[in-house]
């Protein structure tokens, strides 16, 4: 087998809340004990997928080495940090900070709006070594290939401007109806696949699995090999892709 494919529904993943209850999350990936099947895939440490339903806050808390991204997949986030940070980004934009020394930021909504939070990490010893920075890009400001039915926006990658120190990759994909996407892949990498809306397959050698909108799906190489997204909606299939190493030449933080 060059490759395995496992899916975890939103029952096997985690929930959180703040502000009350005004911001609610799933998360694929969890802190270990808050109940996600995934605790963590190499230095991808933690996914969130949250919603605010109304105006509301994530109020000011702090950070410390972790690459930390919030991916707007609907509305507007504003952002305030103790760097000085103080912006407002809308639907496909992206707030980021390298956490590095320690820095505390304070997440703002003033409707409703879905986004990521995702956890990457590098090698926290150096991290901690160096001053924290934080990036705020707009949905125009990203690399977006469109061919066949399908559409490629590149989140972290070749041409894209947000630069980690972890080894990530991170694509934003719609794939029109009764359309395919193939995704080559290398061996020894995890691609972490959240279903953000529509429904289809993914399949590679050792089988084929249903995707709905919520669903977790990894994928893990052992040899170079390929996974196939097929859109069976009506509309189209959106995945938001993570692509990680298994393993790292650092040690990685207990997640718990």
């Amino acid at each position: 087998m060059k490759s395995s494919l496992k899916l975890y529904t939103a029952e096997d993943q985690a929930r959180g809340a703040f502000d009350g209850g005004r911001i609610t999350e799933i998360k694929p990936i969890g802190f270990r004990g808050e109940g996600s099947k995934v605790t963590r895939l190499g230095p991808l440490f933690y996914w969130a997928w949250a919603t605010s339903h109304e105006k509301s806050v994530i109020a000011l808390h702090p950070h410390q080495g972790f690459e930390i991204i919030s991916y707007v997949i609907e509305g507007e986030i504003g952002h305030y940090d103790t760097l000085g940070g103080n912006k407002t980004v809308g639907t496909g934009g992206l707030q980021g900070m390298q956490t590095g020394s320690g820095v505390s930021h304070e997440e703002s909504f003033e409707g409703k709006t879905d986004f990521f939070q995702i956890w990457f990490e590098p090698n926290l010893r150096e991290a901690m070594q160096t001053e924290p920075k934080y990036w705020n890009f707009y949905h125009d400001d990203f690399p977006l290939e469109q061919y066949d039915g399908i559409t490629i926006k590149t989140i972290i990658g070749t041409g894209s401007k947000v630069k980690m120190t972890a080894d990530v990759k991170m694509w934003d994909i719609k794939i029109e109806s009764n359309h395919e996407f193939q995704l080559e892949l290398n061996e020894k990498r995890y691609l972490a696949v959240v279903v953000i809306s529509g429904g289809g397959n993914a399949e590679n050698e050792s089988g084929s699995l249903v995707l709905t909108r919520t669903d977790f799906l990894v994928v893990e190489t052992f040899e170079k090999s390929s996974v196939t997204f097929t859109s069976n909606s009506a509309d189209h299939l959106r995945l938001s892709i993570v692509e990680v190493p298994v393993k790292v030449d650092y040690p990685l933080y207990p997640n718990f």
